[in-house]
């Protein structure tokens, strides 16, 4: 049954249910990994391999060749960093986006917590994120050595955190809208791209603060989206000068993660009110 009650009873009950749920919801993750390259062979050697060529191409192609190197300093850092928690972004609203309607055999045939779909998603992604992870501190050594070793490195963890709430909650909310009309997801593909190239990813910050009135850097710097690739920009990108970033980035940050859990709490809510007719529309 879907818990029932005031919101925050509602949520907790929920958070029960998917925590008992936990083993089944470790094998979908499990699932989902090996279905995306079940047929290869090479197998998971793939998620090792994309972000590679993904780096080279960043630094040779673009830093190198059409000289992007030279407005933005270890520009192939600075790309791969903002693109791979994006990627992570992208990865977990577009997976979660389908999770329900992917799933339509599970949902007819047993019940568990509507949220594991969603929640499966999270999970891949955030083991693509790991592997790209380990990818960027590989070239972040081989850069600057340890140099990059340093306090900045903190602004790590709340970039993620920041991507995550946000990221989850878009996915749990789009992956309700999805049941009741497909063109989501395809909606979701030109949304992510807008997205992307909304955020400071493979131009500076710096270069909208400069060209932008006031009114609308407020409110570019104000996406969450574009305070977490600040963030992470500043745990990696060593050439960073403290101009390229806003003020207080840390409190930016911290008060983009609270609004993030309110939005995840009304789309957790939105998800449980919507849910009870996914059987029948998929």
């Amino acid at each position: 049954m879907v818990p029932a009650g005031r919101p925050a009873t509602a949520v907790i009950g929920s958070l029960r249910e998917i925590f008992s749920h936990r083993q089944l919801l470790d094998l979908l993750i499990r699932r989902d990994l090996k279905s995306r390259y079940k047929d290869s062979a090479l197998g998971f050697a793939w998620t090792l391999i994309r972000p590679l060529v993904q780096l080279a191409i960043y630094y040779f192609v673009l830093g190198q060749i059409l000289g992007a190197s030279r407005n933005i300093p270890e520009f192939a850092i600075y790309v791969f960093s903002g693109l791979t928690l994006y990627g992570l972004f992208s990865e977990i609203v577009a997976a979660g986006t389908a999770s329900i309607v992917s799933n339509a055999g599970l949902i007819k045939k047993i019940y568990l917590p509507r949220e594991i779909y969603p929640l499966a998603s999270v999970g891949a992604a955030l083991f693509n994120f790991g592997v790209q992870l380990v990818v960027l501190l590989a070239a972040a050594i081989l850069q600057s050595g340890f140099a990059w070793v340093r306090l900045d490195l903190l602004y790590f963890l709340p970039s993620v955190v920041v991507i995550l709430i946000w990221a989850t909650a878009l996915a749990l909310l789009l992956a309700a809208l999805n049941v009741y009309l497909r063109d989501m997801q395809y909606l979701v593909e030109v949304l992510v791209l807008l997205l992307m190239w909304a955020s400071p990813i493979v131009y500076s910050w710096q270069m909208v603060a400069t060209r932008a009135p006031e009114w609308l850097l407020t409110l570019y710097t104000s996406n969450p989206i574009t305070l977490a690739v600040l963030g992470i920009h500043r745990a990696f990108w060593t050439a960073g000068a403290d101009s390229e970033y806003p003020s207080h980035l840390l409190v930016r940050m911290a008060i983009a993660a609270v609004v993030g859990l309110v939005a995840l709490l009304v789309c957790q809510r939105v998800f449980a009110k919507l849910q009870g007719n996914f059987a029948q529309e998929i």
